[in-house]
């Protein structure tokens, strides 16, 4: 709460004394992020436009000379911060967003839509002092909708030397456009597939909806067709490589190896980066050991050195260091794994049966045991295995985009990490009051919400273990003991507890 009531106050206090820059719009090539505008008449006619107003401006910008934020990084950051991507959000939530994604500055907006006429406002806040800038509008045809977001753009950067001309060369029709932002917002998967065709069929060169359309392919498990899509991008394309990228995950899912690896190869070899080094990795994990190539624990090491703050990296390093029998690299990849995503549930389980393997048979079950509190799919899994201390091929985690210029992973995981764990905090606390009220049902609800946001809260699992105990499910109490005082050994409560449930 702190920090929105600061937000607020940077937002409506005059702007204090301060540099002449610090008055004005940012700098051309400062980071911007546009957030879908406002649909105020609530024509239905326009749905599309909100999010389209996002994309439009965006792509206007970036024309310009301005470092603003593509649609894919703005929902990332939505998604991680729990925001739905609607255009509807508060000052607050949108100078956090801000913020989070590394911009300078914000713009917000909204539209009107009379008849075929259109009316466009536009406002921009900047975030190192919070000032609201004056109101941008711009009106016309709806038929001259690039025109007037084109006129929005240049007001917000002025100082831009590019040409109107030059900033509209790369537009598609707009009958292909409204058709491709219809079909990234369309939730059916069958509708999806025909507006973004029909984008394509509109305009062949917009190469945009093709990639939107391997998506939806790919997550209908439809691998071939995805393929195929992407392979219809000329190679002398600016979105050529994605799509080559794009086409080397569809090669792995059909298990054409061989293709995928010689794709990812000579991609890397033009320009290196993390995702093509991961893949890489999982390609080399996924095929026999006599394969051409370099180990799959060679690619993910680079992978992890490429991009250190990435969890899902050091996963797959750990998960392929098992495999090739490297169990003490795979225990030390895990570890790294859970410390920059505590919650990962998969990590927990691999790390606690690499550990099992090694004879810290003690720590290695409450790894285990964390996970199984994180997802109850590694109970079911364990009871299924003859031995119950092995990994279940298919873990390894596909990187689906290159060349990701904006690392939200350093600002969204640290401010993630700190939204976590006040939020723990709070559900502790919640705990707490309800477990001192014998509202156990509702006490037990709250801790494991805590347990879920902070695994090693060990004062979490000491409250878990007493209502257990208490509740006469000695079993739960003793499992929870066990992860409170593994995550603090000083835990003399959850030591005492534990010597009293457990018989001598």
């Amino acid at each position: 709460m702190g920090r929105v009531r600061l937000a607020l106050l940077m937002l409506w206090l005059p702007a204090v004394s301060g540099s002449v820059a610090a008055q004005t719009l940012v700098p051309v090539g400062a980071p911007q992020l546009v957030v879908p505008f406002e649909n105020t008449t609530h024509d239905p006619r326009g749905y599309w436009l909100a999010e389209g107003s996002a994309v439009l401006l965006t792509d206007d910008l970036i024309a310009l000379g301005a470092q603003a934020i593509r649609r894919e990084d703005r929902l990332t950051a939505f998604d991680r911060l729990h925001v739905p991507p609607i255009a509807s959000l508060s000052h607050a939530t949108v100078i956090r967003l801000g913020q989070v994604v590394g911009a300078a500055q914000v713009v917000i907006g909204s539209f009107e839509l009379k008849d075929e006429q259109v009316t466009v406002h536009a406002r921009a806040i900047r975030l190192d002092n919070g000032r609201l800038f004056p109101d941008i509008a711009e009106s016309g045809p709806l038929s001259d909708l690039f025109a007037i977001f084109g006129r929005v753009a240049k007001r917000l950067l002025p100082d831009s030397r590019v040409t109107t001309e030059q900033m509209e060369r790369d537009h598609p029709t707009l009958p292909a456009f409204e058709q491709y932002i219809k079909g990234v917002l369309a939730e059916n998967p069958a509708t999806q597939v025909s507006f973004l065709s029909q984008a394509i069929q509109l305009a062949p060169g917009f190469q945009r909806p093709r990639l939107a359309l391997w998506q939806v392919h790919t997550d209908q498990g439809e691998h071939a067709q995805a393929l195929a899509i992407v392979r219809g991008v000329p190679a002398n394309h600016p979105q050529s490589r994605s799509a080559q990228f794009l086409a080397a995950v569809s090669l792995i899912s059909l298990g054409q190896y061989q293709q995928a690896f010689d794709t990812l190869t000579l991609l890397n070899n033009a320009r290196t980066d993390a995702a093509l080094l991961n893949n890489l990795g999982i390609t080399q994990l996924r095929r026999t050991a006599t394969a051409t190539g370099s180990r799959a624990t060679t690619y993910l090491r680079e992978a992890t050195q490429a991009d250190p703050n990435d969890p899902d990296l050091f996963f797959n390093l750990g998960y392929a260091a098992w495999f090739e029998r490297d169990t003490p690299a795979a225990v030390a990849a895990l570890r790294e794994a859970v410390r920059r995503n505590p919650a990962d549930d998969a990590a927990h389980y691999a790390l606690g049966v690499a550990l099992q393997s090694t004879g810290s048979s003690a720590e290695g079950a409450r790894e285990k045991e964390l996970a199984k509190q994180l997802s109850s799919t590694h109970a079911e899994w364990e009871a299924k295995q003859p031995n119950g201390n092995s990994i279940p091929r298919g873990w390894e985690r596909i990187k689906m985009a290159v060349d990701v210029t904006l690392r939200l992973e350093d600002v969204i995981v640290a401010a993630g990490q700190r939204d976590q764990r006040e939020l723990a905090q709070f559900h502790l606390e919640a705990g707490r009051r309800l477990a001192q009220a014998e509202r156990d049902v509702e006490a037990i609800a709250e801790l494991r919400r805590a347990v879920y946001l902070a695994p090693y809260d060990s004062q979490a699992h000491l409250l878990l273990g007493r209502i257990y105990f208490r509740s006469g499910r000695a079993a739960d109490a003793i499992n929870s003991l066990k992860i409170a005082i593994w995550a603090d050994p000083n835990n003399a409560e959850a030591k005492q507890l534990l010597a009293q449930i457990t018989p001598p």
